[in-house]
């Protein structure tokens, strides 16, 4: 069987990779972006470097996205234990990373902006732009509400013996620590890059029949002396 119609293969391998792939075209993206390398006063840099600013943001648009592979296969693996909860944390978590995304175009505008007008005056409408309660209430605020999401999703995944328990928080702490360059993008980096990927090279590396579901403990054999579960991981 190939592996792109074998459905319990190709959906780990999808989502472990995913883990591994997003933290590190983030780290990229930040590294690319202009006015991030620069600190500062950052008005008129998106329109002076507008080749490195859409490099950015594709970049880390990607990166978005391809984190939500990574979210769907975590809560499949949120099984017997806290499945409501790995449930509600992992819907946060999904319809709010989704959001980070769309919030990538903002760049292009800025950069665009900045160069059709004064610098200065660009960049302030494009503030305003993202003032805009619209863009508040349906893309900022849900998009943090998402990291929150994805940290209760990974200490679910944590309860149900999917990943160690620091993997959540490095996850999240390093991504909002990596747009502070350079010292937090290598720190914060380096944490997304550990809390992410040890999750996905768990799944790379389980059985499809772990994957499944299908090694949870099974009752021991009738007559057995001890009447405990037997354990067949």
């Amino acid at each position: 069987m190939s592996a792109l119609s074998d459905p319990r293969r190709f959906r780990r391998t999808a989502a472990g990779l995913c883990l591994i792939v997003a933290p590190v075209l983030y780290v990229a993206g930040v590294v690319a972006d202009p006015a991030l390398r620069q600190g500062g006063d950052t008005v008129g840099v998106y329109g002076r470097y507008p080749d490195q600013v859409s490099v950015s943001a594709s970049l880390l648009h990607w990166s978005w996205v391809l984190l939500l592979p990574g979210i769907v296969g975590m809560i499949h693996l949120v099984r017997w234990r806290g499945v409501v909860f790995g449930h509600i944390a992992g819907g946060l978590a999904f319809l709010g990373i989704v959001n980070f995304s769309g919030l990538m175009l903002g760049d292009f505008f800025y950069s665009r902006l900045e160069r059709a007008m004064p610098a200065a005056q660009g960049a302030m409408l494009a503030d305003e732009a993202f003032a805009d309660p619209g863009a508040r209430y349906g893309f900022q605020i849900p998009g943090f509400l998402g990291l929150l999401g994805l940290l209760l999703l990974g200490l679910a995944l944590a309860y149900a013996r999917h990943a160690p328990w620091w993997a959540p928080f490095a996850m999240v702490l390093g991504a909002l620590g990596a747009p502070v360059f350079p010292i937090g993008t290598v720190v914060g980096g380096a944490l997304y890059l550990a809390g992410a990927g040890v999750i996905g090279l768990r799944m790379l590396r389980m059985s499809d029949e772990e994957w499944a579901g299908q090694l949870r403990a099974q009752p021991a054999p009738a007559g057995s002396p001890s009447g405990n579960l037997a354990n067949t991981r």
